[in-house]
């Protein structure tokens, strides 16, 4: 089932970035940077809200994986999701509310438009509140569907609704009306039709019981404590990975901030490559711990850490090496791809380092540790909010990229160590040396090399090809240092061999 989810995993959030990422430059074209700036504000004030739920839909994932290794019954799941879904559908309806209540003053006060009205403006941010919302209320099955690791069907229903909205969304601003009003109504068309399959798949996959799910606030107390600390670590999280744009929204030209967002889009690519192995990793994981299976949580969890390594390392060595012919290839405009070229290398290694910190993050969950995230970041907020309100005051965005990179490389540098003090205490040294060190050091170097050797063409298929050739030469080296992941490997390329010579001795 793990590998099957994994798969299931890479296969959907590939897709759905694909697609995502194909119909940026289509949006540019009819609606303009300033107005992609609108929708880069859309995706920060969807995290921000996010923490409305109260640490409940994290805690939904923890508690169904907990149920698949039996620590909940049929009937307690159930009046789990209810007790959930009802807090959730409240909060849902005061978002709608506060973001058309609090439109006129952030299209007057906050944000700094060129070309924009403030009433197209206005407009479009009541149309997103209700957008927001509804996706609020999405996540919750989201949550539950991978917790339960039905993560097939999650896939299916999310792919098949990402290329409608992405495609739709296209179709309506080429041949309805070019607006930000159009395409934020569209989302809500999608996002309400994606809603409701994702809930009947969810209840679908639920056992079925005599009664239906109840309220519950004996339910609610029971996680309060788990779901209060991932309030914490959620809010904590969000501060630190969004306080640059959250300035940079304030500081700069909603033109330049759109530049920033379609920079922080490319990076953010990196974490659709991690999404599906923490995904598949840690409703496994909380189900091994449920079940006392130490030896099998130790071995899972330093396999993911080198597929973490692996994947999301050697594609964001390809994108630091590269990352100018790639964004020529994907712009096809030589200004746009070298201003943001510098940018997007920063943002890049800044993920890769965080991408780092994925496993230890969600074994720490699995344990229902949730303290020690929050004293680190709590930290980390104190030093790093000044440091990039000065940084962007002097550098600017690039300034920005920089500390965030730094941070995340104070976290391995020294927040790991505190972490294995407390949990897998015999594995740091395990987990520096072999998930991480030995993958990173051999696609460095060929991803070194491969610059050193490339020769620049102006052709874009030659381009293409040759990115994709270093792709999979730096993703080859990174297997071959990351032992648990190229013993992997072997077996998948052993086996169809083995079972083809069983077939011959038979005849």
């Amino acid at each position: 089932m793990l590998q099957r989810n994994l798969v299931a995993n890479y296969l959907g959030n590939s897709w759905t970035a694909l697609v995502g990422i194909v119909v940026v430059p289509l949006y540019i074209k009819y609606i303009g940077i300033e107005s992609y700036g609108l929708i880069g504000l859309f995706a920060l004030m969807q995290a921000w809200l996010s923490l409305l739920d109260m640490g409940m839909t994290p805690t939904l994932n923890r508690e169904m994986g907990r149920f698949t290794g039996g620590a909940q019954s049929a009937s307690s799941i159930r009046d789990l999701l209810r007790s959930v879904e009802v807090v959730v559908v409240v909060v849902g309806c005061l978002i709608v509310f506060g973001v058309w209540a609090g439109a006129g003053w952030l299209a007057t006060e906050w944000l700094q438009m060129e070309d924009l009205s403030v009433s197209t403006v206005g407009q479009a941010l009541s149309i997103m509140g209700l957008v927001i919302a509804l996706q609020f209320v999405s996540s919750i099955y989201r949550s539950s569907l991978i917790g339960l690791q039905r993560q097939v069907l999650f896939n299916t229903i999310t792919s098949v609704t990402a290329t409608i909205r992405a495609i739709g969304a296209v179709a309506v601003l080429a041949w309805i009306a070019p607006t930000l009003q159009a395409f934020f109504i569209w989302q809500g068309v999608i996002s309400i039709v994606a809603l409701l399959l994702l809930m009947a798949a969810t209840y679908q996959c639920l056992p079925r019981i005599d009664r239906r799910g109840r309220f519950s606030l004996d339910v609610l107390k029971r996680i309060s404590s788990y779901a209060g600390g991932m309030v914490g670590i959620t809010f904590l999280t969000l501060l630190l990975t969004q306080i640059d744009k959250i300035l940079l929204s304030r500081l700069l030209t909603l033109s330049d901030f759109g530049l920033y967002t379609v920079a922080a889009l490319v990076a953010g690519g990196l974490r659709i490559l991690l999404a599906p192995i923490a995904q598949a990793l840690y409703p496994r994981l909380s189900q091994l711990h449920a079940e006392n299976n130490n030896s099998a949580f130790v071995e899972t969890y330093h396999e993911g850490a080198q597929l973490v390594s692996v994947i999301v390392g050697s594609a964001a060595l390809v994108l630091i090496t590269f990352s100018e012919p790639i964004l020529l290839l994907w712009t096809q405009d030589a200004e746009l791809a070298s201003r943001m070229s510098i940018l997007v290398r920063w943002l890049a290694f800044g993920n890769l380092l965080n991408a780092f910190l994925t496993m230890p993050y969600q074994a720490q969950l699995a344990y229902g540790w949730t303290g020690f995230a929050i004293r680190v970041n709590t930290i980390a907020v104190v030093v790093i909010v000044p440091a990039i309100y000065f940084a962007v005051t002097i550098y600017g965005m690039v300034g920005a990229a920089i500390v965030w990179a730094l941070l995340n490389l104070g976290y391995i540098l020294i927040g790991m160590h505190y972490m294995y003090k407390r949990i897998l205490t015999t594995e740091k040294w395990r987990w520096y040396r072999e998930d991480v060190l030995r993958p990173m050091l051999t696609a460095t170097t060929m991803a070194i090399l491969l610059s050193l050797v490339s020769p620049d063409y102006s052709s874009n298929l030659y381009n293409i090809f040759q990115i994709l050739l270093c792709s999979l030469l730096v993703f080859v080296a990174a297997i071959l240092g990351a032992p648990k992941v190229l013993q992997r490997v072997r077996v998948a390329v052993s086996f169809p061999n083995k079972r083809k010579l069983r077939g011959v001795n038979t005849k």
